[in-house]
C-alpha cells in the first residue's frame, strides 16, 4: 500500500504529496512550452559567448549573423505561439486529473478548479 503506515494493528494513510497519478509528468508539459517559449524570447539576441567559443574571428567577421540567435518566420513564431497555449491548457487539464484521480479533488473540485485554472490563462 503507497502512502500507508502500520499504527497499533491497523493502517494510517499518510498524504506525502497532492498528485501523483501520472507521476508528476504534468511538469513535463510545463518545461516544454517553457523551452518554446525562450525560443521565442531570444530571437535576434547576441548568443552567449560560450555559445561562440568554437567560432575563430575570421568566420564571424565573415559571417556576422552567427553572432546571434535565429529569427523565425512570422508563421513559425504563430504556431510556436499557439502551441505553447494548447501546452498550457494540456498542463492544466493534466494536473487537475491527476488530482482528482490521486484522490485529493472531488468530482465538484475537479470541475470548479479546472474552470477556475482555464479563466486564468485568458
Amino acid at each position: 500500500m503507497p502512502n500507508t503506515c502500520y499504527v497499533l494493528g491497523g493502517f494510517l494513510k499518510l498524504k506525502i504529496m497532492s498528485g501523483g497519478a501520472f507521476d508528476y509528468n504534468q511538469y513535463k508539459i510545463r518545461q516544454i512550452w517553457e523551452d518554446i517559449q525562450q525560443e521565442l524570447d531570444k530571437q535576434g539576441k547576441e548568443k552567449p559567448k560560450e555559445d561562440l567559443r568554437y567560432y575563430d574571428k575570421e568566420y564571424l567577421d565573415k559571417y556576422p549573423e552567427e553572432r546571434f540567435e535565429h529569427i523565425y518566420r512570422e508563421d513559425v513564431q504563430k504556431i510556436f505561439k499557439e502551441g505553447i497555449e494548447i501546452l498550457k491548457k494540456a498542463e492544466i487539464y493534466a494536473q487537475r486529473i491527476d488530482w482528482y484521480l490521486s484522490g485529493d479533488d472531488g468530482e465538484d473540485s475537479l470541475v470548479s478548479r479546472l474552470k477556475s485554472d482555464l479563466d486564468a490563462l485568458s
